[in-house]
């Protein structure tokens, strides 16, 4: 998501993430004033530092126990960013295990498609005291600061908020993020991998709403919990732990539903 909306290329990304970028290779693909660029990437939740010649996400360096994760969730009443909007979002930081601070708004919309509310439980008229888009995105923006952007599935819920944004006026977001559904497939064995399937075979969130942006935040939170419990002990920073969700080898998923064995019995 990131080389969407920066101007370095795929290798550059992973060198920032690994081995460091020197100084002319940032120059040359940034071409700009470094210090202008790094400041306005800073201000869109991207750290870029200088570390013994090389630069490099400030995240390389932060142990994962130290670091800020923010999980988000959103409802929007449709897929499309060109026609459609969020209607809810929610959040918690999370550091060392334990959520700091917690985030959540309804959004003022028009209408709501009938689907949409059988799905979320949400109407229009429930919308009509929130306050309006622009209002609440740059209330998250400083909510998120440059903590790392966790969802499951994390792509829609990433580049939504983001195009969302930039559609306000706001550049996009430059977070480091991690997908939870990329990282439960490589640290716990499931038949499927649907937040909701992971509820009920793990009893992550008792009292889980589905397709509820706070109820949905608080699961991926305990699927979250469950997968830094299962980590290998080598991965000791945010680098090391968003590599490893995207590189490491998937765990094998059962043959049957163990589910559906339960509901048979």
């Amino acid at each position: 998501m990131l080389r969407h909306n920066i101007s370095l290329d795929d290798k550059s990304i992973s060198r920032l993430s690994t081995r460091g970028l020197s100084l002319k290779t940032l120059k040359d693909q940034l071409n700009d004033e470094l210090d202008t660029s790094l400041e306005l990437f800073k201000l869109q939740g991207l750290n870029i530092v200088k570390h013994e010649g090389y630069f490099y996400f400030d995240t390389r360096f932060i142990p994962v126990e130290e670091a800020e994760f923010c999980i988000v969730d959103i409802e929007t009443n449709g897929s499309k960013i060109e026609k459609h909007q969020i209607i809810e979002i929610a959040a918690v930081k999370v550091q060392n295990n334990k959520i700091i601070d917690k985030f959540e708004s309804l959004v003022y919309v028009e209408q709501i498609n009938p689907a949409i509310t059988e799905i979320t439980g949400i109407k229009a008229e429930d919308t009509k005291d929130a306050p309006q888009l622009p209002k609440v995105l740059n209330e998250f923006r400083k909510f998120l600061g440059d903590a790392i952007f966790v969802a499951h599935d994390v792509k829609f819920d990433y580049m939504f908020i983001s195009k969302s944004m930039e559609k306000i006026g706001l550049p996009p977001l430059l977070n480091r993020s991690l997908c939870s559904l990329a990282l439960a497939e490589r640290t716990i064995v499931s038949y499927r991998y649907a937040l909701s399937y992971l509820n009920d075979s793990l009893n992550l969130n008792p009292n889980a709403q589905h397709h509820r942006a706070m109820s949905d935040v608080l699961t991926t939170y305990g699927l979250f919990l469950l997968s830094l419990e299962k980590l290998d002990e080598d991965i000791k920073n945010v680098e090391d732990l968003i590599n490893f969700s995207k590189e490491a080898k998937r765990l094998k998923r059962p043959k049957f539903d163990p589910l559906a064995k339960k509901e048979e019995e």
